[in-house]
């Protein structure tokens, strides 16, 4: 009897708690939705992170998207935030591929989470090239002339990154590896620090996205030394491969992720606003020398899997991770 007894009320309190979800799933968003962006204010992830909020919101029942900038620790910090956040649909992250692949291997002791299971997927934004950048007044007047002082300096040129365990600190790696250089890297908390950084000399160079030292380029206070991958429309600045190098730097890029496990009503609602407005940025992403390209959270997923075992792998290698 008593154990009848216990079985209704477990169903009756699964079933109070299942109605109550599921009249939640049904209004979303029936409030403001917050949407975690790990970079300092003016970073170029805090600017495009904020146009898709702009888009995000015309396709999201007229919600408020209240932007909350969560710097630090190579932007494991806003995801650790957004990671421990309620799995409701409230609670947003914008980021790519240094909370998810590059930290959990080449600075593991910051990370707790597991980012294979803990978050998921609700599209792809962009990508952007990454590139060596120099001040204008560099001696090094190409790629060639860079490599060839560092190894007759070891670790002489500080190399600016947006911090330790971040995916321009594994691209430095990575660099050094393919090269055979020595460089000193220097990490800062990010945005436009790395690039004031070589502009005022407390830095030789730094290894950043395309899209963030464009316009320096443009203005002749920097020069490119080198850019993965290829843009057609700057013939001029080679690739590793390009010059003989067997390998590449991985290029950067962004998606939109939510802690794993929100309601499928949420994500019924969710991911053709993402799609939406993601395709609505592309003009603008572009303009500024990077990729608009839309994934489906399956396909963001895959990306990042593909890319942790082939960074776990360099870093074995390298000795960044045993």
């Amino acid at each position: 009897m008593k154990k009848r007894v216990l079985v209704i009320v477990l169903a009756i309190l699964g079933f109070i708690t299942f109605c109550s979800s599921a009249s939640v799933a049904a209004g979303y968003p029936d409030r403001n939705i917050q949407m975690i962006l790990p970079y300092v204010p003016g970073a170029p992830g805090d600017i495009t992170g904020r146009m898709l909020i702009e888009e995000l919101e015309k396709n999201l029942k007229g919600a408020k998207i209240i932007p909350n900038n969560k710097p630090g620790a190579g932007t494991v910090l806003g995801a650790e935030v957004a990671v421990r956040s309620k799995k409701d649909g409230y609670t947003l992250f914008y980021g790519g591929a240094s909370p998810f692949v590059y930290a959990p291997i080449a600075n593991p002791e910051v990370v707790h989470y597991d980012a294979a299971k803990d978050v998921e997927p609700l599209g792809f934004h962009y990508f952007f090239p990454m590139a060596v950048g120099v001040r204008a007044d560099a001696a090094w007047r190409n790629f060639t002339e860079f490599v060839d002082y560092a190894k007759k300096n070891p670790g002489k040129i500080r190399v600016s990154s947006i911090g330790v365990g971040s995916h321009t600190h594994f691209a430095i790696e990575m660099l050094q590896s393919i090269t055979g250089i020595k460089l000193t890297h220097v990490p800062f908390e990010g945005g436009e620090s790395v690039v004031t950084a070589v502009l005022g000399g407390h830095v030789e160079a730094t290894l950043d996205g395309y899209g963030k030292l464009k316009p320096h380029v443009e203005a002749g206070r920097m020069r490119l030394l080198i850019m993965d991958p290829k843009k057609p429309d700057q013939p001029q600045i080679p690739t590793l491969r390009e010059l003989g190098y067997k390998g590449e730097l991985p290029a950067s890029w962004f998606a939109l992720w939510a802690p794993a496990g929100i309601p499928d009503e949420v994500r019924k609602v969710l991911l053709p606003a993402v799609e939406k407005a993601v395709k609505a940025t592309k003009p603008k992403i572009d303009a500024t020398g990077s990729i608009c390209e839309y994934k489906t959270p399956a396909e963001t997923r895959k990306l990042r899997d593909e890319e942790y075992k082939q960074a776990s792998e360099i870093a074995v290698k390298t000795g960044l991770r045993k």
